[in-house]
């Protein structure tokens, strides 16, 4: 197919959209392990997870079996305000470039959110409602998710308490101010409201917060409110497939062109936006029909892939979540306050780790004064602003094309831009003014992490 066919935005009919989502367990032959009870240390049971979290999405949570799973028609609508989003090509960053490499982005910021996350809160708040519950709960680090959580609740008049880290609280008041124009509460955390929030301040007094503290405070005033369940934006099983959209459309978008990638790169926090991307990419790998390099990106200084490692551990830093086998820094990690790029959470999907460990994809961490240069680099020649996380992505899209233009190869290269970064604006000040700092932990600090996993047979051995 010649160059000129492919347009700069490749669109998707309506009528193309995904109808199922995609469940990449399926095609695993190793499936996740299981969330485990702490207590018991035995597989966590349907009835026990529902204590937590939304029937439908238990069921959601513990289906490996089943490859495609209808997409409610009440979603669908839903997802037609904003969807199908754009597969771009890079024409301007090639050019700018000058490389042979075609590179194509998958945008996800046209939502009020900025971002991806609206995917996977809308399925959430959707089986919410459907349940007859009163509200939820739920953390958020930068704010994207709280924001679309919150925007997905009013929609579906939906009570929405928001436990968001500390220092994006204060970094970040108009993320703040975004949710509660959409009807959430947002609280500061950790906080006095909870007990697992007065007990992290007594130990660690002033501290900036975590993703791990978030979550412990809104999980404890889920389980103690009646008629309320508890949702997460990322880690999940069930967020990875309400994700698998993004990666649907995107190859829906190639295959109109003929166009197969050769590498496919994501930035990687707790995992939705990667998971979400690589899916129906990584079923086909899986199943021995293609072969794609697939990357994952994560922060140098949250370096859970690249320095964690693969063990049973607590999902949050107060101890009271089901344990669950991922790369991990520990629960009680905190990354610096200095950094500003997102991806904070201390471990990674299920999913994606036992696909990292079996072999099928790749792990790279970058410091964040880099990522901020092509975040920099991309907005000038692309129009659009990222978000610090889909920086880290553009960070390794950037790197390989610039192999290309080493090498000559025409690589076609594919990654995930999950969203603006206009609610970013203080990272970009600190990056601007030349105060932001590249941070990355010791051996030794990183042990700090690694002792509170929990020793039992099997696990840290």
């Amino acid at each position: 197919m010649s160059e000129q066919k492919i347009p700069y935005k490749i669109y998707l009919e309506e009528s193309e959209m995904p109808k199922q989502w995609y469940n990449v367990r399926a095609d695993m032959k190793n499936k996740p392990a299981p969330l485990l009870n702490p207590e018991t240390l035995k597989p966590m049971t349907a009835e026990e997870l529902s204590v937590v979290f939304c029937e439908e999405l238990v069921q959601q949570e513990l289906d490996n079996d089943n490859r495609y799973i209808d997409i409610p028609k009440e979603i669908i609508d839903f997802y037609k305000m904003y969807r199908p989003a754009p597969l771009v090509r890079a024409y301007c960053l090639e050019e700018k470039l000058k490389t042979p490499a075609k590179i194509y982005y998958k945008f996800e910021g046209n939502n009020t959110s900025g971002s991806h996350k609206l995917n996977s809160a809308i399925a959430q708040a959707y089986y919410a409602k459907k349940q007859g519950l009163k509200g939820v709960t739920t953390e958020t680090g930068a704010g994207q998710w709280g924001t679309a959580l919150s925007m997905a609740c009013s929609y579906l008049d939906l009570d929405c308490k928001v436990f968001m880290v500390k220092c994006s609280y204060e970094q970040k008041p108009f993320r703040r101010e975004v949710m509660r124009t959409y009807g959430a509460s947002v609280t500061p955390s950790p906080s006095m409201e909870t007990e697992v929030g007065k007990k992290i301040l007594a130990e660690h007094p002033g501290t900036t917060g975590s993703l791990g503290c978030a979550i412990s405070e809104a999980v404890e005033v889920a389980v103690g409110s009646e008629g309320y369940r508890y949702v997460l934006g990322s880690v999940l099983n069930q967020v990875l497939l309400h994700q698998s959209i993004i990666g649907m459309e995107t190859k829906a978008a190639l295959d109109k062109y003929g166009i197969t990638p050769d590498i496919i790169i994501g930035c990687a926090g707790g995992g939705s936006n990667l998971g979400g991307l690589i899916s129906p990419f990584m079923g086909e790998k899986l199943r021995g029909e293609k072969n794609y390099h697939v990357i994952a990106i994560e922060p140098a200084s949250c370096p859970s892939l690249t320095r964690g490692v693969y063990a049973y551990d607590f999902c949050d830093t107060g101890m009271v979540c089901p344990l669950a086998k991922m790369y991990t820094l520990g629960s009680g990690f905190i990354p610096s306050a200095n950094h500003a790029g997102g991806l904070r959470y201390h471990g990674m999907s299920s999913v994606l780790s036992q696909l990292y460990a079996d072999g099928y994809m790749e792990a790279r961490s970058v410091e964040q004064t880099a990522v901020f240069e092509a975040a920099e680099k991309f907005a000038r020649v692309e129009g659009i602003l990222p978000a610090p996380e889909s920086s880290h992505a553009i960070k390794v899209a950037i790197d390989e094309a610039m192999k290309c233009k080493e090498t000559g190869e025409e690589k076609t290269i594919v990654f995930g831009l999950t969203g603006t970064g206009y609610f970013d604006m203080v990272a970009y000040e600190k990056f601007h003014n030349g105060e932001m700092k590249d941070y990355v932990p010791t051996d030794e600090e990183l042990k700090v992490g690694f002792d509170g996993i929990p020793r039992f047979a099997g696990n840290m051995e």
